[in-house]
């Protein structure tokens, strides 16, 4: 399986046990600074650009045992024989599908509003209106901003996909490969077979917002038998965003 090398950025004491942050579909490194900020107080934090995400390399391929791959050579690298990770969304996918595959390399283990099952919703629309931004006509993010109202109305969400849009030059471009985005959603919806694996007997924290339906208690327990689910009030998927103070918490209490 080939691999790409990774960027990251690394805050905190080296002395510190070591927690990998791992974002979501669209997202990068940079969503992360706050909560990695605070975090970096008591560990030595690493917070990933997946590949094809942020400064990473791009691949063809974008599945969970390739990106699980990607995360066993940087720990590699980077000398850890063992860490604790954090995923959120596709980066949590990631961090399960990496603790049932490689248990002896995880401290502790945090998914954040993602369960370890195949989803139904679909990305293609939402892709395909990004490919369909004029970009060459546009002159500011503000405008792609409206362009883009129609078809995903949410404003926060908008201007959250359009953190992937760069200037360069004078001309605004993608930082993402938007073909390989269409052409390989549905592994990020998805989850791997898991019949030949066993399941991660760890005790995991499960952290999800009341305000999303990713996450059911009936989804984990077969492959996390000593999952905790705690579920974040005023929150949806973006649990870390909306309340960062109670999400540091639970994630602090759960290391204590």
């Amino acid at each position: 399986m080939e691999t790409v090398e990774l960027v990251f950025e690394e805050l905190g004491n080296p002395d510190d046990a070591p927690l990998i942050i791992l974002h979501g579909f669209f997202a990068s490194s940079r969503n992360w600074r706050q909560i990695a900020e605070k975090l970096a107080a008591n560990f030595h934090v690493y917070v990933l650009d997946l590949r094809n995400h942020g400064a990473s390399p791009h691949h063809p391929v974008i599945d969970y045992p390739s990106m699980a791959a990607d995360l066993l050579e940087f720990m590699n690298s980077q000398h850890l024989k063992t860490a604790s990770v954090l995923g959120h969304s596709m980066g949590g996918k990631v961090a399960m599908w990496f603790a049932l595959n490689h248990p002896e390399r995880i401290d502790k283990l945090i998914v954040v509003d993602i369960a370890p099952i195949s989803y139904t919703h679909c990305f293609n629309h939402l892709i395909k209106a990004l490919k369909a931004l004029p970009l060459s006509k546009i002159s500011n993010r503000k405008q792609a901003e409206l362009l883009l109202a129609t078809d995903i109305p949410e404003l926060s969400y908008r201007q959250f996909l359009l953190q992937n849009l760069i200037l360069t030059d004078g001309v605004y471009d993608w930082r993402v490969d938007l073909d390989i985005f269409l052409l390989m959603a549905p592994n990020i919806i998805a989850f791997p077979d898991v019949k030949q694996l066993s399941p991660y007997t760890v005790k995991t924290l499960f952290l999800a917002g009341a305000q999303s339906d990713f996450v059911k208690a009936s989804d984990l327990k077969t492959l996390f038998p000593n999952a905790t689910l705690t579920v974040v009030a005023n929150a949806g998927h973006w649990l870390h965003v909306q309340q960062p103070d109670i999400f540091i918490g639970q994630v602090e209490q759960f290391f204590v």
